[in-house]
């Protein structure tokens, strides 16, 4: 506004001071509207006058008696107290004057907005700004969602509150600033887009671009998706840019440590003894670097004494940072000695800052930066208050060590205590099997060389009591019988140490088996024809439906021949009435051999324990009690050995 004074005479003798001002009215075409405030009680003095001014202003004017003081402020001054003793009004004050209409809100920045002195901006006064500046940043200030607007060859900076976080520590510095001097760390990526937006009038979207941002004191690895969109002026051509944008940085980093925690768990978990899941831990880790530059895995010994370098990644075994051996009770000389050692003997974890005073320059991963800090873990043993171990990994140079990152190393511990204790579970259940399939090994054995001593003594007993039988008429009815009851339980005994010796033959590998081409049919109808006077002594049915094969079967007979044999017996023994029916069908390229009976059936609770060895369902009824319980676990193997199964 142009300035100026003069002097004008009141009525005489009026004894009061009048306040008359007036300010150009742009909606009224430039014409002035003036207002008059009477301080004392008296008439008023002065008239209201209009006219025509070609500078926007502010006139004002005091009578005292029979003078008066006229003025005209500056744009950017309003008047003081002592010139102008009472307020103007609330609806023509400079404060809300139209020209700075667009700044008005309740918003902080608007606030700041509205006090900042522009003129010290490359920007200059906001009242001078082009409407094509004063609708945007009206929209930037009044909206919830970040955006910044940068305008001008030297691309001012204009932001909103929800945009302001994205400065860190640069704000409110960077208000009005050119976008080169507020951003000089990224200006290499930002600079061509801006170009790009300035000269084609074309936008430009980037999604989740990585952004190294010197905002909070150091250089920070960011995230953003965000547009830029020209914003033309009055004249056609692009002035400005519009800046919409949202931080991704936690939904990045976060989706990339949940990756790590992930494959690491599903590593880990093949794992099958402490070295394994120590190796497979680092592999995973050496992926991390981004969020743990380096990393030392120490498990305690026996005794908890001493603690041992395992793994690494990032640095090598053995340096200053990274010695082999700590004691827990005397650690050496060493910020990781120390640390380790202490995270030992008090469970907890302990942060080591400022690295380059106590160690030589450690790695920071993919950024250029040595890390600064590194936080010791100890690796949780369930139910024990000593850990496993100790986890030392490095915090990235490019990220605050806040609660989601100090999280994310606690998980990862956490799984690798997982990991070892699964592996300790497994090698107890290793050594387990092992001792029981020793035992195993011993037992068949035993029963290998039991059933050889057993059959010598049989075959001698056996020979000369079927010679008694041939010779029978030289004997008197009750010795023959007495001979007949001794013989009949003499082949049984001979079958169950027949049973077992096959059995113990499988198990220790020795059974070699002699396919040959056979009438399955034929062979099967002939092995249960033996049961059939027995079956029909005892008043019930032998069914025998041995359907004849497309072509031969390739068997051992030998092995057939106890199959069929033990199916047989073992229904005949638990059956008292009915039937017991044999089938035989050819099924999907195969002989499906069934034995069914009317018997007393199998307890739904001993069904899993059908085959195993040398298990007999208590408190069955049956016609007999001998056997060994291992009839059809050897119908199991033998079936196994023709590449079938029961």
């Amino acid at each position: 506004m142009q300035g100026g004074c003069a002097e004008g005479a009141a009525a005489p003798g009026s004894g009061c001071i009048v306040l008359l001002c007036w300010v150009l009215n742009r909606v009224s075409k430039g014409r002035l509207r003036a207002s008059i405030r009477v301080f004392d009680a008296a008439p008023p003095v002065a008239e209201i006058h209009e006219g025509r001014s070609d500078n926007e202003g502010l006139v004002w004017g005091i009578a005292r008696g029979d003078r008066w003081t006229i003025g005209r402020r500056q744009r950017d001054m309003t008047p003081s107290e002592d010139s102008c003793p009472r307020k103007f009004d609330d609806d023509q004050g400079p404060a809300n004057a139209p020209s700075l209409a667009f700044l008005q809100g309740s918003t902080p920045m608007s606030e700041v907005a509205r006090r900042k002195d522009w003129s010290r901006t490359i920007l200059g006064e906001a009242e001078a700004w082009p409407q094509s500046l004063r609708s945007p940043v009206s929209i930037c200030l009044g909206s919830a969602f970040p955006i910044a607007i940068y305008w001008g060859p030297e691309l001012a900076l204009l932001y909103n509150d929800a945009w302001s976080p994205i400065l860190g520590a640069k704000h409110p510095w960077a208000l009005g600033l050119p976008a080169r001097e507020v951003w000089p760390e990224i200006w290499g990526t930002i600079g061509p887009l801006f170009q790009h937006v300035m000269t084609t009038g074309e936008a430009t979207r980037s999604r989740d671009q990585l952004l190294a941002m010197h905002r909070h004191g150091y250089t920070e690895e960011c995230y953003f998706d965000y547009t830029f969109s020209p914003i033309r002026g009055e004249s056609g051509e692009v002035e400005g840019i519009f800046n919409a944008v949202i931080e991704t940085t936690e939904r990045v980093v976060g989706e990339r440590r949940l990756r790590i925690l992930r494959e690491l768990a599903g590593n880990v978990g093949e794992a099958r003894t402490v070295d394994d899941a120590c190796q497979l831990t680092a592999q995973t880790l050496l992926r991390a670097s981004a969020d743990m530059p380096f990393a030392l895995l120490y498990i305690l010994s026996g005794d908890g004494t001493e603690a041992h370098l395992v793994q690494t990644t990032g640095v090598e075994a053995g340096g200053e940072a990274s010695p082999r051996e700590i004691s827990i009770s005397e650690p050496n000389d060493g910020a990781t000695n120390r640390f380790v050692a202490t995270v030992v003997r008090s469970g907890e974890a302990q942060l080591i800052e400022n690295l380059a005073a106590v160690l030589p320059p450690l790695p920071g991963g993919p950024w250029p930066e040595p890390a600064r800090s590194a936080l010791a873990l100890p690796v949780p043993r369930a139910g024990s208050d000593k850990p496993y171990g100790v986890l030392v990994a490095g915090v990235s140079p490019r990220r605050a060590l806040d609660a989601e990152y100090r999280s994310f190393l606690d998980i990862v511990a956490g799984h690798i205590a997982q990991a070892l204790a699964n592996a300790e579970a497994y090698d107890q259940e290793r050594r387990r099997a092992e001792s029981l399939a020793e035992i195993d090994r011993a037992k068949t054995a035993f029963f290998s060389n039991l059933s050889h001593e057993f059959r010598t003594p049989l075959t001698l007993m056996l020979g000369p009591l079927e010679e008694i039988l041939a010779k029978n008429e030289d004997l008197p009815p009750a010795a023959i019988e007495m001979v007949t009851v001794a013989h009949r339980n003499g082949l049984r005994l001979q079958k169950l140490v027949n049973t077992l010796l096959d059995f113990s033959r499988i198990e220790a590998g020795r059974v070699r088996a002699s396919y040959e081409p056979t009438d399955l049919a034929r062979l099967t109808t002939e092995l249960a024809s033996v049961f059939r006077s027995a079956v029909e002594r005892a008043g019930m049915e032998l069914i025998t439906d041995c359907a004849p094969l497309s072509e031969p079967i390739y068997v051992d007979r030998d092995m057939w021949e106890k199959i069929v044999l033990n199916l047989i017996s073992n229904a005949f023994k638990f059956t008292f009435e009915g039937r017991i029916e044999v089938l035989l069908r050819e099924k999907d390229g195969a002989a499906e051999l069934t034995v069914r009976d009317t018997g007393t059936g199998i307890p739904k609770e001993e069904i899993p324990r059908l085959f195993d060895r040398f298990h007999r369902i208590q408190g069955a009824r049956g016609r007999s009690y001998e056997g060994s319980g291992i009839g059809l676990a050897l119908v199991q193997e033998l079936a196994k050995l023709h590449g079938g199964s029961v």
